[in-house]
């Protein structure tokens, strides 16, 4: 009796046990070079502004995860991440794709936007650098009112 129980015991853990084959699509992340940026040329204390980039999706694998930022003062690093799913049926699409992120200026000095764009042959960090200054909304109102 013991016997059968065991070999029932043993068919049933075969029977349901879980493939060997992972049916889940292998996925990493990759940072997407900036091909446009849309950003004000200067900014007034206190607003808030959204800020566009542009970048070229690659195919239909590609998917957009996030923005990503390294904040130092009033520098900013800004890169586009995407999930990419590998090994999966991907069409080719080179599609210029526009994400955004607002920003909420605070303080008065100049902001620094450095925009990751790829690597270079050496395999160095490009960046776009954007200088944008802060000004006070009465300086604006006033040089708008002559």
């Amino acid at each position: 009796m013991k016997t059968r129980v065991f070999l029932l015991f043993i068919s049933l853990t075969f029977l349901t046990s879980c493939s060997l084959e992972n049916s889940e699509p292998e996925v990493r992340t990759e940072f997407m070079p900036v091909e446009s940026v849309e950003i004000p040329e200067y900014f007034i204390q206190g607003n808030t502004y959204e800020i566009l980039l542009s970048y070229i999706k690659p195919s239909s694998c590609y998917v957009f995860n996030n923005i990503l930022f390294d904040i130092e003062g009033h520098e900013r690093t800004v890169s586009i991440l995407n999930t990419v799913y590998v090994n999966d049926n991907c069409e080719l699409q080179n599609e210029l794709t526009t994400v955004g992120f607002d920003l909420t200026v605070s303080g008065d000095n100049v902001y620094l936007f450095k925009f990751y764009q790829g690597k270079d042959q050496n395999g160095v960090d490009q960046y776009h650098l954007v200088e944008v200054p802060v000004v006070d909304g009465r300086e604006i109102e006033s040089i708008e009112n002559r």
